[in-house]
């Protein structure tokens, strides 16, 4: 059987690095998907969970709005609650993390260009 899932998206919102009682780290996260165009355009938030390494990777080099790609398994797990209703979440159990853009279009997207002047004559081109 196979259970993979690679997903692209948008992280909502910065990572934060927690460790279990025997300290191992662990990180949660959300990444938006954008699905279809126009009118018909959606996003999907979709939860992740990454353990050791990768949760380390993750904390360290991806902040809130960066393009991550995320390869892992689709995981469902089920809690009693205080109130005694049984609960569920599906999550991504992230086995890697990846740069979905490069550190140039990623500053680009931060700081845009203060010194640009648009040429609204062509006689001044220098061409």
């Amino acid at each position: 059987m196979i259970n993979q899932v690679v997903l692209m998206g948008r992280l909502t919102r910065d990572i934060e690095l927690r460790h279990t009682g025997t300290g191992t780290p662990v990180c949660n996260f959300t990444v938006a998907v954008d699905n279809g165009y126009g009118d018909n355009k959606r996003t999907d938030f979709i939860g992740c969970l990454a353990w050791n390494k990768t949760a380390e990777f993750a904390h360290n080099y991806f902040q809130k709005g960066q393009m991550i790609i995320v390869t892992g398994r689709l995981q469902t797990r089920t809690w009693e609650g205080k109130d005694g209703k049984k609960n569920y979440v599906t999550e991504v159990v992230a086995h890697e993390v990846k740069f979905g853009e490069s550190k140039k279009t990623q500053d680009k997207q931060e700081k845009p260009e203060d010194d640009f002047e648009p040429v609204y004559d062509d006689n001044d081109l220098p061409f």
